[in-house]
């Protein structure tokens, strides 16, 4: 074959797969509402003057895959008090322009491709910033690698969503939240002790697995300025993916420090031969002892659906 045939064959095999790559990538139509709302922060009930996406700490789960375009529409209610925004880490834009807050009333639309595989935070980003995100405007984006699983990144048993955010009962001091004063507990999906029975005796859930099954979990620190310690008590993190890349893996940590608006993803694996129960914790102590502390039991009756389509986020 000479040197233009080769040179042709090449070309059209790489059209071939860039056409298939965009095939397969598609657009996922995404709404968020910001909702000012009242909450409750714990398992008995104590109540929290909230700021939120969708009416929940954290907000939705979005899932997409790498390569496709998220079609995102923000809406700011009338009836809201304050501007908001969003700030997706999973968007390459205009700070500027898509994450320009807006006024109630009014709406913001925009599009980004998810060019980056892996977990991601994501935020108001109206000022002052750090009140909107202390009052629980933050979630996470997944973005699923366009490769799929394979042997560097086995497709887990359960997958878990835990996004920890710190709490601030005196809503209205952005000023103390700067200087970390005020701060009262540690929230795990909205609330302290969330899966926790052991501390808290009103907690009603815990995560599930099965013995010796493969569970992911995406971790997200929406603190406002605490790294997180992240530490699975009487286990170990079989793979830790930095940023919930596959390219960015470790093996065999004991503990992994999450930076402030950092999300990874980590993997443990139970023993297969018995029922064993598991802490997964914030190892700094004063976020621990103040709500950070999830329950993970793996037993041979665990919950078949925890863990499984929309329970990666348990409510």
């Amino acid at each position: 074959m000479n040197t233009f045939k080769k040179a042709t064959l090449a070309t059209m095999m790489a059209a071939a797969v860039l056409c298939a790559e965009h095939a397969s990538a598609k657009t996922v139509k995404v709404t968020f509402t910001a909702k000012e709302v009242t909450l409750a922060v714990d398992n008995k009930g104590t109540k929290y003057d909230a700021w939120t996406f969708n009416g929940s700490i954290p907000g939705p789960v979005v899932r997409v895959k790498e390569g496709d375009t998220v079609d995102f529409t923000l809406v700011n209610p009338p009836e809201n008090k304050n501007s908001h925004a969003i700030d997706f880490h999973a968007a390459q834009v205009d700070v500027l322009n898509e994450f320009a807050p807006i006024k109630p009333g009014e709406t913001k639309h925009f599009t980004f491709v998810a060019k980056v595989p892996g977990v991601f935070m994501y935020h108001c980003g109206a000022s002052p910033m750090v009140q909107h995100i202390a009052r629980g405007m933050y979630g996470v984006i997944i973005v699923d690698p366009k490769e799929g699983y394979s042997k560097a990144f086995p497709k887990p048993d359960r997958e878990y969503i835990l996004v920890e955010g710190q709490y601030f009962p005196d809503a209205e001091n952005y000023k103390a939240m700067l200087e970390n004063k005020g701060w009262a507990g540690n929230l795990i999906n909205g609330k302290m002790f969330h899966y926790d029975p052991v501390h808290d005796p009103n907690a009603s859930q815990v995560l599930e697995a099965k013995p010796g099954e493969r569970v992911r979990v995406y971790f997200v620190n929406a603190n406002i300025n605490m790294p997180v310690a992240f530490h699975p008590i009487a286990a170990i993190w079989d793979r830790v993916y930095i940023n919930g890349n596959p390219k960015n893996t470790l093996y065999g940590m004991q503990t992994y420090n999450v930076a402030v608006a950092e999300a990874d993803a980590f993997d443990i694996v139970s023993p297969k031969d018995h029922a064993t129960n598991n802490a997964i914790v914030d190892h700094t102590m004063g976020a621990a002892l103040r709500g950070a502390i999830t329950v993970l039991m793996n037993k041979p009756d665990a919950d078949p659906n925890k863990g499984k389509g929309d329970q990666i986020l348990l409510k």
